[in-house]
């Protein structure tokens, strides 16, 4: 294999200073003739009965394939260019010809079979025979036993949900990247933090312009709906938002035919292998057994929530209404804030002092060392794709090197938004599981830190928790290793579980610390933090219950040919909802979750998971937050086992039990200490 293409160097980490966007396609093409041709020569081999037969090679072929890929889809989210964007759509069409080919190939679900079916399969450890069962009903779902015909399809439906999904992603990112609003002044901005208004500043003359300039990007939108008291600023910054991607904003940028497209695609690819709707395909490789199942979940959340939500709602609108206005949708989360600093007498902006991102990731590792007995270095001289990337090694407590990740903290153009970890490599023998974790908080200022709200902090223990989920397995084959194999209903336990600790006194010590005087969060500050972390608890639940349940039902009875995605979102909304958005929203043209995301008939994930991660964290409230027996526990029963066994397994093996609902209540406010309704 030639050294020139950087993509080609598969052994170390990715060369991200030297590889290009023409380095794709070349490269591709490379690895695609040559994986034909090492899986032609695999599959032609006699015998099959031994997992070094054909499955062990097949699993190399797949994995140094996903390897290849990994810095391309990493760079393309993060590093956007038009360049970049042509060669990842084009090599993206091409992956997803290769990968339905190989997972309709008879040979290749043949070989599978004969290993599921010898007489030394039980014999396989417990993660090789996880991949093996979970192959087989891969290569069922992907159409392996289709008629010619039929697999054809099969074929072209998976190749245009390629190019509709990625354009539904890359349609929101142009569509936010494509608004700012220009203030000559700051008169406009009362109410707004000066760091954002410094942000803002910094926007303008990177701009070439004078003044201020807001973005729809969320270390801004996000302080200025909450923050700025021009009522008429707020509702100008809502309206863009949420007409992003849609008939409501840039045409260009229109998502709705696409996702029309995307429905009538994924329903019609579920019936060819046999599914009455999409959800129950997708619901084939997730815990929950049917999407009635999911109903009923989720509809008696929402029942246990609603007078709560109204209740919180109500005192929202109270307040707006003693201050002259009537609620609107651009009001809620500024009189929310407003409201929260009457109840408990502090703000999110006396908080971001005391959470500078530099203390509050010495804090993070700290806790990470205490409840896995690992440390954590900063590695320099690694290549990265931007200067603000670092890059980090988790070791064992002889300095073994267990696991190591890149950390890409700070928003910027052409830069995706939210949170996520993503897999750069896999573990497997001799190689160490390496991750990407992202989010976008506000960069540096000129003379402070990147200073974080409460629940930005929680974001980043979030996607940690992912990012440990990837690192900390101990699972050697790739296809069940960390996150892989896992069920899309329980991969959140992990990251939910981490949010837990942000809430702790003990945790708060470590991971707070004013920026300039370096004094703890005052005591009387952190009860009021604590006591308001059930405010409108019950309208957030609510908030994500309406999505999953949309999610859910797009998936299940709704005919995208005839019905309207938007109209089904206002019947669920009147249904679940006590928060009726204008007209002229339209959330689903950007609800890149379900429609490019992996979510699809799966949102409901959160809450499903919510309920294990809670009761797991019950566990260290009762015995305390640095219990080394149970964080080991928790590190052996879950983190280190990846995909190879069920979640429902693990959870008892670290519980003792089966899980139940009422800690996620409790920690909702919905139930008191005593178990008494709320």
């Amino acid at each position: 294999m030639s050294n020139d293409n950087p993509l080609l160097h598969l052994e170390g980490l990715p060369l991200f200073t030297a590889i290009r966007p023409g380095h794709v396609q070349p490269a591709l093409a490379t690895m695609l003739t040559e994986t034909r041709a090492e899986v032609e020569r695999i599959l032609a081999k006699p015998g099959a009965g031994r997992w070094e037969d054909k499955i062990g090679p097949l699993e190399t072929c797949e994995l140094r394939l996903k390897r290849f890929w990994s810095p391309v889809s990493h760079l393309h989210a993060v590093t956007d260019s038009p360049e970049l964007r042509a060669a990842y759509n084009e090599g993206l069409l091409e992956l997803t010809r290769y990968q339905t080919d190989y997972a309709q190939d008879p040979r290749v679900y043949a070989a599978f079979k004969a290993l599921r079916e010898a007489g030394g399969f039980e014999r396989l450890s417990t993660a090789r025979r996880k991949v093996v069962d979970n192959a087989l009903r891969d290569l069922r779902l992907a159409g392996v036993a289709l008629e010619p015909v039929a697999k054809a399809r099969f074929k072209v439906l998976q190749e245009e949900l390629s190019v509709l999904t990625s354009r539904f992603e890359q349609n929101v990112l142009d569509a936010t990247d494509a608004f700012a609003l220009s203030l000559p002044d700051v008169e406009r901005l009362s109410g707004v933090p000066d760091s954002v208004r410094a942000l803002a500043r910094q926007e303008a003359h990177e701009a070439g312009e004078e003044g201020y300039r807001l973005t729809l990007k969320a270390p801004c939108y996000i302080p200025v709906m909450v923050n700025a008291d021009d009522r008429d600023l707020r509702k100008q910054m809502y309206t863009a938002y949420v007409t992003r991607a849609s008939e409501q904003g840039d045409p260009r940028y229109d998502n709705t035919d696409v996702a029309r497209r995307i429905l009538l695609h994924r329903h019609e690819l579920a019936q060819l292998v046999g599914y009455r709707v999409y959800a129950d395909y997708s619901l084939a490789t997730k815990m929950a057994s049917s999407p009635a199942e999911v109903e009923r979940f989720l509809l008696d959340l929402a029942g246990r929530a609603r007078a709560s939500a109204m209740a919180e709602l109500d005192a929202v609108r109270a307040l707006a209404l003693a201050s002259g206005h009537e609620l609107e949708a651009w009001d809620i989360a500024y009189y929310s804030e407003r409201l929260k600093e009457q109840r408990f007498q502090f703000s999110q902006e006396e908080l971001r002092p005391y959470f500078p991102l530099p203390q509050v990731l010495r804090g993070l590792f700290t806790l990470t060392e205490r409840l896995y007995d690992v440390s954590i270095a900063e590695l320099e001289d690694v290549e990265t794709w931007h200067p603000d990337v670092r890059f980090y090694e988790i070791r064992e407590t002889d300095g073994r090197p267990r696991g190591q990740f890149y950390l890409d903290l700070y928003a910027r153009s052409r830069k995706r938004g939210g949170a996520w970890m993503d897999e750069c490599c896999v573990r497997e023998p001799h190689h160490l599981p390496v991750a990407y974790l992202t989010c976008n908080f506000s960069p540096p200022g000129e003379s402070h830190p990147s200073l974080l709200r409460h629940e930005e902090v929680e974001t980043l223990f979030h996607e940690f928790g992912h990012g440990l989920h990837h690192m900390l397995t101990r699972v050697e084959e790739p296809a069940v290793a960390g996150i892989n194999g896992v069920p899309w209903d329980a991969v959140e336990l992990p990251s939910q579980f981490m949010e837990n600790f942000c809430w702790e006194r003990e945790v708060i010590d470590l991971i707070g610390a004013h920026y300039q005087t370096h004094d703890p969060l005052p005591q009387a500050l952190f009860r009021k933090l604590r006591a308001a972390r059930t405010f409108q608890a019950a309208l957030q639940m609510l908030r994500q219950i309406e999505f999953a349940l949309f999610d859910i039902r797009l998936h299940g009875d709704f005919d995208a040919g005839k019905g309207s995605v938007h109209a089904l979102l206002d019947q669920v909304r009147s249904e679940v909802a006590v928060v009726q958005p204008p007209s002229f929203n339209r959330f689903e043209n950007s609800f890149t979750h379900i429609f490019a995301g992996g979510y699809a008939a799966g949102y409901y994930s959160y809450k499903w998971a919510e309920v294990l991660s809670a009761d797991a964290f019950s566990r260290f409230e009762e015995r305390g937050v640095f219990d080394r027996e149970t964080g080991l526990s928790f590190l052996h029963n879950i983190l280190e086992r990846g995909g190879e066994a069920d979640p429902r397994e693990l959870f008892v093996s670290f519980r003792g039990r089966q899980p139940t609902i009422e800690a996620l209540l409790r920690q909702s406010g919905l139930v008191t200490e005593t178990g008494e309704g709320a």
